[in-house]
């Protein structure tokens, strides 16, 4: 049975890949995740706060908008609590390039377009085979309209794109007005691959405290609808390669990503909570379930179950809305 699969280029033994999580902080860690199955793994985030603050810019970046209110910038953790800087990521690059065999992608997570970009060139040359950029942005201003939005993201990737030669992967958020269109505008820009999508982490409040705190919940199995359906959709409209994550636990979530178009699943939820080994269970359970069903390779059930492949398009559309609730009982 052939599990390989192809990720902007770069040819991956299966379609299982550790997405940015504390795991790939840790070297021991990425090594545990390559012995039980993983074919590629995205590095921890490398964010722009740290990349401006090394070079003595972290102030007018928190600054903005915060003179009438200081509490504000304790939202803002302190540089040296980050397990790694910038030096010390590209340290973190070169050392797992060399402890495994399998793709390292670096992550980068910022908002603007600056100086930070250009870091990339430096994670192309400490070994990074590709690199992923998070953009993290909220749109909270009133008087930015989505446009502007969107011009930021395209903006960014291009200012990346102008500085490497490997593939770049750009992680998405499921808020756009228009999701299908903002893809065809990466992919006409260059971009090598999508990920859907981003988990915005929400924040809580402290009724006891009476503080707005930061809260982080891991994934459910509900999240995968969302990624699921836009895969489906856009398998096969761009050609940027697709990858799913959110709410990706089990052998079966990951073959109904690969069915509705996507080329790998990214998981980590389920690696912080059952730890690396789970990874052999999984390719255990897509291999049975591919074995049972007579599909010899990945590449044959990749997007089978796409828009354009189903018999009934609409499915993934507003009919599909109708019939949930017509079927409730």
């Amino acid at each position: 049975m052939d599990l390989s699969t192809t990720y902007m280029g770069l040819k991956l033994r299966n379609p299982l890949v550790p997405s940015a999580s504390p795991l790939t902080a840790d070297l021991d860690s990425i090594r545990r995740l390559e012995d039980a199955g993983a074919a590629a793994v995205v590095l921890h985030s490398l964010f722009e706060e740290q990349i401006r603050h090394e070079q003595e810019e972290l102030h007018h970046l928190t600054a903005q908008g915060s003179e009438s209110f200081a509490e504000s910038l304790s939202y803002f953790p302190r540089m040296d609590e980050y397990r790694l800087g910038p030096e010390e990521y590209l340290e973190h690059i070169s050392r797992a390039k060399e402890a495994v065999g399998i793709p390292v992608i670096a992550s980068l997570n910022g908002v603007t377009v600056g100086g930070w970009t250009e870091f990339a060139h430096k994670l192309e040359q400490a070994g990074a085979d590709a690199l992923e950029l998070n953009v993290y942005y909220v749109a909270a201003d009133p008087q930015l309209d989505a446009t502007r939005v969107e011009n930021l993201y395209v903006e960014v990737l291009r200012a990346v794109k102008g500085r490497v030669r490997i593939p770049v992967a750009m992680k998405l958020s499921p808020y756009f007005s228009a999701t299908a269109g903002m893809a065809r505008r990466l992919d006409q820009a260059g971009v090598d691959g999508l990920v859907l999508f981003n988990r915005f982490y929400q924040p809580d409040i402290d009724l006891d405290k009476l503080e707005v705190v930061p809260d982080l919940a891991l994934s459910t199995a509900f999240e995968l609808r969302l990624p699921l359906r836009w895969i489906a959709i856009l398998h096969g409209r761009v050609k940027a390669s697709l990858a799913a994550t959110s709410g990706i636990a089990t052998g079966r979530d990951v073959l109904k990503v690969l069915m509705a178009g996507a080329d790998v699943a990214q998981m980590c939820s389920v690696l912080l909570r059952e730890g690396p080994t789970v990874l052999g269970r999984i390719l255990r359970d897509v291999q049975s379930w591919m074995r049972e069903k007579e599909y010899e390779s990945v590449a044959q059930l990749k997007g089978s179950m796409s828009q354009k492949a189903v018999a009934d398009p609409s499915a993934f559309e507003r009919a599909n809305y109708m019939k949930a609730l017509n079927s409730y009982a």
